[in-house]
């Protein structure tokens, strides 16, 4: 284990494999399971970082990729790390990138000239969406970056191919993600940062298996589950996380990527998973979405003009106290700074409240009742997240 860094497990669930854990880090303690909030370029859009803690908040999640072309990591580096950066007192997670370089060919936030990455055994070649420069990763590279940074976990740079890919692709992409997990862990020097190793292998549970095993034999602090959350519906995702979650180490913090509907998280709970991330509740605030007890908001909707109720009754966060459905419509159709900010806000309290939930129905054994109860409102397949962890 990385120096400052432990995790144990608390309390699990009678009816299914989750369970309530602690995650020691250099930055502090992490309830488990636990929602990560992005914040790609080391920010949390539209928010401050005291905002966030006051939320609930004790990790989040910022993106090596991103930091690396815009302001670089030698600027963050002379600030005294990503910490004081961006004036975050918490824990955080950076992600290798590997999603976001192998995104380029996909489609999603294409490089200039639209030209998809260049694999090969050293790395990773592809052009900045930023400049168009030429931009080289590799597994010993992006460890570099990551412990330049100073996060307190850090992820492996992994070949990301979409879960629905052909098994040749994947069997390819695991084997590489394996061989560069060997070099990444074999290039870290910083005791007090922990690594995290990924698991790949699509929607194949034979693959995603031995895969499992070939991580896991390396000496990481955690493993996550990649690939997923890429366009698959989530009755197939389910039965891929319940699995490869089960091959994962009972000791070892579970991290799966990408996910971040109310549906999602309750799902990876339920599977035993103890970290999950994503875009969607923050950028689905920016864009006027919000997230109730009683289900999704469209503020923009025009049976909120005159509406003089909080966004939820039920809930005591900022937005809520202060501000009516009315006023966020309002912000938010005028394309007001401040809609950003406080239906952002809302959406951040409704996902700590609803992990804080979690935790208490694992610890009574009453998770797959409270599952019941947020499927009620929020139906499978309502709004599927957009996965990945790029906040742009």
């Amino acid at each position: 284990m990385a120096d400052g860094f432990a995790f144990r497990v608390e309390a699990t669930d009678p009816g299914s494999r989750a369970r309530v854990g602690r995650l020691t880090t250099p930055h502090g303690d992490i309830e488990t399971p636990a929602f990560m909030p992005v914040g790609t370029a080391g920010t949390v859009k539209g928010v401050l970082p005291e905002q966030v803690r006051a939320a609930g908040y004790g990790l989040v999640l910022a993106n090596t990729y991103h930091l690396a072309l815009r302001p670089g990591v030698e600027v963050v580096a002379r600030h005294g790390g990503l910490h004081r950066f961006m004036n975050w007192d918490g824990a955080i997670l950076t992600d290798s990138g590997g999603f976001q370089v192998f995104s380029l060919g996909r489609g999603i936030g294409e490089g200039r000239g639209g030209k998809a990455p260049r694999v090969t055994e050293q790395g990773v070649v592809f052009r900045s969406h930023v400049d168009g420069a030429r931009v080289e990763f590799t597994p010993e590279g992006v460890v570099a970056m990551q412990e330049a940074l100073g996060s307190d976990i850090a992820m492996v740079l992994d070949v990301c191919p979409p879960s629905t890919a052909g098994r040749d692709e994947i069997e390819r992409a695991m084997d590489l993600t394996t061989r560069w997990a060997q070099r990444a862990m074999a290039a870290r020097s910083r005791p007090d940062q922990a690594l995290f190793g990924i698991v790949q292998g699509g929607l194949d549970l034979d693959l995603r298996r031995r895969h499992a095993g070939e991580v896991t034999a390396l000496p990481f602090e955690g493993f996550a589950i990649g690939g997923l959350s890429v366009g698959e519906p989530l009755e197939r995702r389910i039965p891929v996380v319940e699995a490869t979650a089960s091959w994962l180490p009972e000791d070892r913090p579970r991290y799966l990527m990408g996910v971040g509907t109310p549906q999602d998280l309750i799902q990876a709970a339920l599977a035993g998973v103890d970290l999950a991330d994503c875009v969607f509740p923050t950028r689905a605030g920016r864009n006027g979405l919000l997230f109730t007890s009683a289900g999704r908001v469209a503020i923009r909707n025009a049976a909120h003009r005159e509406d003089l109720s909080p966004a939820d009754p039920a809930c005591d966060c900022p937005t809520c106290r202060s501000y009516t459905r009315a006023y966020l419509r309002h912000l938010t159709l005028s394309n007001e700074i401040l809609a950003c900010v406080l239906n952002t806000l809302h959406n951040l309290h409704f996902f700590s409240r609803l992990m804080a939930r979690v935790r208490a129905a694992i610890r009574a054994g009453t998770l797959r009742d409270l599952a019941a109860e947020v499927e009620h409102v929020y139906p499978v397949g309502e709004a599927e997240s957009p996965g990945g962890s790029h906040d742009a």
